[in-house]
């Protein structure tokens, strides 16, 4: 074992180093490393959760010094302390703010050397806390394809965390989701790696800023879950990611490296996965080499939660076998280097052990504690560490983020059909709305939610919308589960019986009404982290659950208008719905204001223009879908259609745009140049609108298969009617660089053709060629 450093000699009355706010925080961080014990390094390396109520919290959830102090009579500290907003049965803004005030001053004046603690929460889609403002879920963000917006939103997010007491946000996730019976595609932007690159640099920008963290209202964010987490086999959560090499680069490295190179992301989380046979938690080669060496990631790696133990065995779950038991699970993760395991204390508990044993080298411990000390500095945790509960009131849920709220759930939704002009509704000439469907008077918020201060269903949303004018009928119709809670471990399907009971019943609903608004879909239950074998969220098939088909059927034979709202956090291939309803809005999780979003939308009084951020499949065995595919990939079925129900990049609007006059200001370059692609955009329509004008490019023969077309672009603007505008793309090397067949990253001499128009299809883009020269 490595003789522990002496103490540095120190004036009398002069503060050590490490204390000194006016030195840089990497000589501070130098000073605190030397007068640190091994136990005190390794302190810094675990994190309490669950063990919160035996070790610092009573019964109501607040701080209890007895605990603390018995828990930690050591003296030795503590590195992180997981979600103090569920603290008891959930904290409030002020009550949070001031748990976090207690806790962090214990460990300031009861640790040996005074060593603050990180407060990590999830964030996923708004702080997922007792009053934090929930915006729409990730896929859904996914679909205004407006990286302002994202910024906008968690700038918000980080606001309302950090006046709380949080210092990590474990957020945003950028996994490139390509397997859509995955239960976890609604935390992810989409299926593409640029379109999800560009929202998590936004997310990554609004939680850190400019990472000063001087005003208290920005918290580091976590890029998660490194790496190839959103393929997995069969779609099981956690299975093996099957890519190869340059997929593994290209498509799901891709979003952390930009995320890192252009927006400075402090953390990253490994995945649970396995890449090759080797666990992310236990690859040297993905978190040392690719992470840290190639990409220069100075930041800290923390584990997903019981992730390191899965590298042996996990009853409740699964196990990778890479280690026997729960001290190799420790070894393995601090030598791929895993900085911290979260969330509770388990096989970093062997760390110490295994440093006298001289299985591992203290050095070790010093490379990875040290850029958590450094970020502890950096955000001022011992300096000035605490919050203001008033502040911290009236910042979260507040107007101004509601209303924020508001305009992205307007920007996610996505107009698939609208046969016939049938939306918007004319309030003029309308009676009565029957409001029908198993997700219509719900809430309808997705996995990683808080508790808002405000939560509209989509029957609220009309009745308020509607007023006096308009009498609203509603009728459940069916169920798709019982209870449907995301934290309801049992899954219990609805009977068919009574379903077919209340479909008659919403029929005879539904006969009084002039129009039938269906809101139909998944629920939280359907579609969500499977993260035991007895939490389950994962499917074998992508059709409508239970009998929303059969209430779907009975509402068209009325022989009235029907109106659908889709929530759900995948894609489903609504086959029946396609073919037969009239009008069809995807909506996923729209967040806490999802009734007067879809009021708006229903009413004219906001013109949808959100976009497809994942293919909608016909059907399971039509995967995968994604639209990037190699030129072999989709040649034909036997009795079937190959083409998506609905495209990437797919979305209507009110009005109508026309894309045209596509020009190159050089037609020709070097391999090494530029050029600019003008489009222009026209609203040809009679309502104000916003367009996504979308950029594909494909190289037309190369050293080795390329995708047909890949999104390298994509602008979103607004048009009053008979407006226009051009919009200009940049031309860049890196846009047309691949891995060629030595495995280097280059700009391959020949043609290539670039692709503008609203969606990916073939049918809605403009074609030219650029010419690359040697």
């Amino acid at each position: 074992m490595k003789k522990q450093t002496a103490m540095p000699k120190q004036r009398r009355g002069t503060l050590p180093a490490y204390k000194n706010s006016k030195l840089p925080s990497a000589r501070r961080v130098k000073d605190l490393l030397a007068r640190m014990t091994l136990e005190e390094k390794v302190a810094q390396m675990l994190c309490i959760w669950q063990q919160k109520p035996e070790t610092l919290v009573d019964a109501e959830g607040n701080f209890d010094e007895r605990k603390a102090r018995r828990a930690f009579r050591s003296g030795r500290g503590l590195g992180q302390v997981g979600r103090p907003s569920d603290a008891g049965n959930g904290k409030n803004a002020r009550q949070m703010a001031a748990l976090t005030n207690d806790i962090q001053r214990f460990f300031l004046e009861h640790s040996r050397l005074g060593i603050p603690v990180v407060f990590h929460e999830e964030c996923l889609h708004g702080h997922a806390a007792v009053e934090g403002t929930s915006f729409p879920q990730p896929i859904a963000l996914g679909a205004t394809f407006n990286p302002e917006l994202v910024e906008s939103i968690f700038t918000a997010t980080a606001a309302e965390a950090r006046l709380r007491g949080t210092h990590q946000a474990l957020t945003p996730v950028v996994d490139v989701a390509r397997e859509p019976r995955w239960g976890r595609v609604e935390e992810t932007y989409g299926e593409d790696p640029f379109l999800v690159s560009r929202l998590g640099i936004a997310a990554v920008r609004g939680f850190q800023g400019d990472r000063t963290f001087r005003d208290k209202r920005r918290v580091m964010a976590t890029l998660k879950h490194f790496a190839a987490h959103g393929q997995p086999e069969s779609g099981m959560n956690c299975a093996p990611a099957n890519v190869s090499l340059r997929v593994l680069r290209e498509t799901f490295l891709y979003p952390f490296k930009e995320a890192l190179r252009e927006a400075g992301a402090i953390s990253v989380m490994a995945s649970y996965n396995e890449i090759d046979g080797v666990p992310s938690h236990a690859s040297r080669w993905l978190l040392r080499d690719v992470l840290r060496k190639e990409w220069g990631f100075k930041g800290f790696i923390v584990s997903d939660y019981r992730a390191i133990r899965e590298l042996s065995h996990r009853a409740d779950t699964h196990g990778h076998f890479v280690a026997k038991d729960a001290r190799e699970a420790c070894a393995l993760a601090v030598k791929a280097g895993v900085n911290i395991e979260l969330p509770d204390p388990d096989c970093y508990l062997h760390l110490a052990e295994l440093v006298r044993k001289g299985v591992l080298k203290e050095a070790q411990l010093d490379e990875l504690v040290a850029p958590m000390l450094f970020w502890k500095f950096e955000m001022g945790l011992f300096d000035d560490p605490y919050v203001d509960p008033d502040e911290a009131a009236r910042v979260v849920g507040c107007d101004e983020h509601r209303k924020l709220a508001l305009t992205a759930a307007h920007q996610a939704i996505t107009l698939l059909k609208n046969e016939n002009g049938v939306a918007p509704l004319d309030a003029e000439k309308i009676k009565t709305i029957a409001v029908i469907g198993p997700n219509a008077h719900r809430s309808l918020l997705g996995g990683y939610s808080g508790v808002p201060k405000h939560n509209i269903t989509v029957l609220d949303g009309i009745r308020e919308k509607a007023g006096k004018k308009i009498t609203v009928l509603y009728s459940e119709g069916c169920k798709i589960t019982v209870g449907g809670n995301w934290n309801q471990d049992e899954v219990v399907a609805s009977d068919p019986e009574q379903d077919r009971k209340q479909i008659a019943e919403a029929v005879a609903v539904a006969k009084q009404a002039d129009v039938i608004v269906l809101a139909l879909g998944g629920n939280e239950q359907t579609s969500r982290e499977a993260w035991a074998l007895n939490h389950m969220g994962d499917r074998t098939s992508l059709d409508l659950i239970g009998r929303q088909d059969e209430l779907a059927q009975a509402m068209v034979a009325l022989g009235k208008p029907v109106i659908v709202f889709l929530f759900n956090g995948r894609p489903l291939s609504i086959n029946y719905l396609s073919q037969n309803v009239p009008v069809i809005y995807e909506c996923w999780y729209l967040g806490q204001e999802t009734g007067r979003a879809v009021a708006d939308v229903l009413f004219g009084d906001f013109n949808p223009g959100g976009k497809l951020p994942i293919t909608v499949p016909r059907s399971a065995g039509h995967l995968p879908a994604f639209y990037n595919y190699k030129p072999s990939a989709r040649r034909g079925y036997l009795f079937d259609d190959v083409s998506p129900l609905y495209a990437f990049g797919y979305g209507l609007s009110y009005t109508s745009f026309s894309i045209s006059n596509l020009r190159l200001t050089k037609k020709s370059i070097r391999r090494g140049g530029s050029t600019r692609l003008l489009v222009d955009v026209a609203n040809t329509g009679r309502r104000e609108g916003t367009e996504v004008v979308q950029l594909y490019i494909r190289d037309l023969v190369s050293s080795v298969t390329r995708p047909v077309k890949e999104l390298k672009g994509f602008r979103k603007v607004y048009l009053k009617p008979g407006e226009s505008t051009t919009v200009a793309f940049e031309i860049t090397p890196d846009l047309l660089s691949f891995y060629d067949i030595d495995m280097n990253y280059t700009v391959e001499p020949g043609d290539f053709e670039l692709m503008a128009g609203n969606s990916s299809r073939d049918a809605d883009l403009k074609k030219l060629i650029l010419q690359v020269k040697p």
